[in-house]
């Protein structure tokens, strides 16, 4: 995963909101295992302990789940991974109604514009 970070948010908040995308996406299948620490480590070229942070993060929402002696794996929850896409889905939405009506656009014009894609 190549990603630029952004220097205003903590890293380990970006790289939870990358490993999301991933989940969501399905990149990372229901009780896939994901990659171990050190691995997302030197793939985000950040220290291990921010990885780990992002994966406790993770838990904490139940997104993921740690087997003591097998690792990390994706939940199995499908419907919480629907929520999760759907969540993702809506932040980009209004973030992109947002970006339009700056920009003097109204909902017509936007539903206008998008019938012609």
């Amino acid at each position: 995963m190549n990603i630029e970070f952004d220097n205003f948010r903590p890293i380990y908040i970006q790289i939870v909101e990358q490993l999301k995308i991933a989940i969501a996406s399905g990149k990372y299948q229901c009780s896939e295992k994901l990659p171990v620490v050190r691995n997302l480590a030197n793939d985000f070229k950040v220290n291990p302990n921010t990885v780990q942070r992002a994966f406790m993060e993770l838990e904490n929402e139940k997104l993921v789940y740690t087997d003591r002696t097998n690792g990390r794996y994706v939940t199995n929850d499908k419907k919480l991974i629907e929520k999760l896409k759907l969540e993702l889905a809506k932040e980009k939405i209004d973030e992109f109604l947002n970006h339009m009506h700056n920009l003097g656009i109204n909902n017509k014009e936007i539903i206008d514009y998008l019938k012609t894609k």
